[in-house]
């Protein structure tokens, strides 16, 4: 099954859409300023053990929070999602969805989970969402990474504008992605790095010289302007780091097992440049496919295999890090959340509220947070659509206060003032 069978052209259109902009932009921002193909480097003010790394992972497509933490105490969830819905832990059937509460459970898919519960490390976020998107793929991704509900010319998003604010010093990589492109999430942030692959990360010519061709760049920009000279050496001084990353590198630590899967290999990429201490302080991931307008299937299908894929690599990833994980933070959210009922065609279609995850070591876990409205129609947004009850924006900027020292929340979501629900702490 591909990303896009089981979901609407509006999806498909927001995927290919977002390919061609990120491709434009970079040309564009390349010939302003320095080659295109010229990698980044992102600088920090000062080391600071406290500031946790800060991990963006988007499910694109519209998750179902209602699959993904499930409120199995309700009887409304069964009576409109007859074949669709997790059975409740206390059925007979044998794939059921695992108690946390008495209340919201976990789908077998992300059993694994349960370890990060119980230890206080993770926390969910239900009926939550971003009030200003809408039930446009396109629109809403857009508007979610740029962290506000208008878009700007040349607008920068939520963890760029943190990023810039941390201002540079030589010799750190501060922000990246394992993906090809930077997400928008990433814009304008000083200076950022698309990293797909550690190990063949460098720049592309006759691989005779590859040791040649770093000092060859220096010489030839050493007389440049000085945008363009500043640019070259920080290429310089991204390939040196990310070089030193492949020394001795021997496979995940701790018997850690990633899923042979584009998010396993991204999250290893992520826990190998915090492992490898290059300053690294945010970083953003991406699961494509969450649009399940047919054949939903959380116990045997589509979704079955995509959560199971994210349970895979956060596992993993945790095992890897080690005691490091005590300094990292975990969002995972979606653009929006899918319709309370299911449809004709065993699957769900655009809705407005959903379920977010906060993973980490400072994380006040084992907690639902919820103003939990109810399941029946006339709880419901527009009588079909679980309810935003809490804006998601509070649980980013809280994160980034407590977790990663930013003092200018104002300036990083603008027009909006955050009101703080304790899912993580300061200390």
């Amino acid at each position: 099954m591909t990303d896009q069978s089981h979901g609407c052209d509006d999806y498909e259109f927001a995927m290919r859409r977002s390919f061609l902009r990120m491709a434009g932009r970079a040309a564009a921002l390349g010939a302003l300023s320095a080659p295109a193909w010229l990698p980044k480097l992102a600088f920090a003010v000062d080391e600071d053990s406290q500031r946790d790394v800060i991990i963006q992972i988007f499910l694109r497509g519209g998750a179902d929070g209602l699959t993904m933490c499930v409120p199995f105490a309700e009887t409304e969830y069964y009576n409109v999602r007859s074949t669709i819905a997790v059975p409740a832990p206390d059925s007979m059937e044998t794939k059921k969805a695992i108690d946390l509460d008495g209340f919201f459970g976990l789908p077998p898919a992300l059993a694994d989970l349960k370890t990060f519960w119980d230890a206080g490390e993770l926390a969910v976020i239900h009926a939550t969402g971003f009030p200003f998107a809408d039930r446009s793929h396109f629109r809403s991704m857009d508007l979610i990474e740029y962290g506000r509900p208008d878009v700007v010319v040349m607008p920068t998003g939520w963890l760029g504008r943190h990023l810039a604010s941390r201002g540079s010093a030589p010799n750190r990589i501060l922000g990246m992605t394992p993906h090809e492109r930077l997400p928008i999430a990433l814009h304008g942030a000083p200076d950022t790095v698309a990293v797909p692959d550690i190990d063949t990360f460098g720049l592309e010519g006759n691989w005779l010289s590859p040791t040649s061709r770093p000092p060859f760049l220096a010489n030839v920009y050493n007389n440049a302007d000085v945008a363009l000279k500043v640019a070259a050496e920080a290429t310089t001084q991204s390939l040196d780091l990310i070089d030193q990353l492949k020394i001795g590198y021997t496979g995940p630590a701790n018997g850690a097992s990633y899923p042979d899967s584009a998010f396993g290999r991204g999250m290893e990429t992520i826990a190998r440049m915090i492992k490898g201490d290059v300053g690294l302080e945010a970083a953003c991931i991406d699961i494509d496919g969450w649009d399940f307008h047919a054949q939903q299937l959380p116990l045997t299908g589509g979704m079955f295999y995509l959560m199971s894929d994210l349970n895979a690599g956060l596992l993993a990833f945790r095992e890897d890090l080690g005691a490091a994980f005590a300094n990292v933070t975990i969002v995972v959210m979606s653009e929006f959340g899918r319709r309370v009922a299911q449809n004709g065609s065993n699957g769900t279609d655009h809705g407005t509220g959903g379920a977010m995850f906060v993973l980490g070591g400072h994380v006040n876990g084992g907690q639902v947070f919820t103003d939990w409205p109810g399941l029946y129609s006339n709880q419901l947004y527009e009588m079909i659509d679980l309810p935003i009850t809490i804006d998601a924006r509070d649980v980013l900027a809280e994160i980034l206060q407590k977790r990663a020292g930013a003092s200018d929340l104002a300036g990083i979501f603008p027009g909006y003032s955050a009101t703080f629900h304790d899912v993580v702490s300061a200390t």
